[in-house]
């Protein structure tokens, strides 16, 4: 019984430990040619969109509503994230504005590595598939993680004046 318990501690140990979001990552690029480093990134704000499959529509005004409005916030790197393949990603990113697109490109999450990573809840049924819930979590400028928004439903979304909201309040003195 005594070897069964350390042996649940050591998991439960471990699982914290992996479950803990990564302090760097990197993310490919499928709309461009480059990638985004949150290494790279420190000393800003860096808003993580976890958007659902590609055929998305809500996911499709959120991201150019955010791609749209970017520049109102120039302190925050807006980073899209989608799971799907590439081919899948670029006909869907094929509806987004061009010149949005080249300032704001999106990013691959294969098999939705980052999102488990950072532990935004599955189990979200959309097309007959089950998948993670939309998401933004909000990376400090020190690199960890601020504030997070996980949706209820597909259109249950973090809009651009509520992150907006949320990173002036972040960034007044003393916070």
């Amino acid at each position: 019984m005594k070897t069964f318990i350390s042996f649940a501690l050591w998991v439960v140990t471990c699982v914290g430990v992996f479950a803990a979001p990564p302090d760097d990552f990197t993310l490919k690029s499928v709309s461009e040619t480059g990638s985004f480093s949150l290494q790279a990134a420190k000393g800003q704000f860096v808003a993580l969109h976890f958007l659902l499959k590609t055929e998305c529509p809500v996911c499709l005004r959120h991201t150019r509503e955010h791609m749209t409005k970017a520049a109102a916030l120039p302190n925050v790197i807006q980073v899209f994230v989608k799971p799907d393949t590439e081919e899948e990603i670029r006909a869907w990113a094929d509806q987004l504005p061009p010149e949005e697109l080249a300032k704001t490109p999106i990013y691959r999450d294969p098999d939705a590595a980052l999102a488990k990573a950072f532990e935004i809840p599955d189990g979200y049924a959309f097309h007959g598939q089950v998948v993670h819930y939309p998401a933004t979590v909000l990376i400090g400028p020190d690199g960890k993680e601020v504030f997070r928004y996980v949706g209820k439903n597909n259109r249950d979304r973090l809009s651009f004046d509520q992150l907006a909201a949320k990173v002036a309040e972040l960034s007044k003195p003393g916070k």
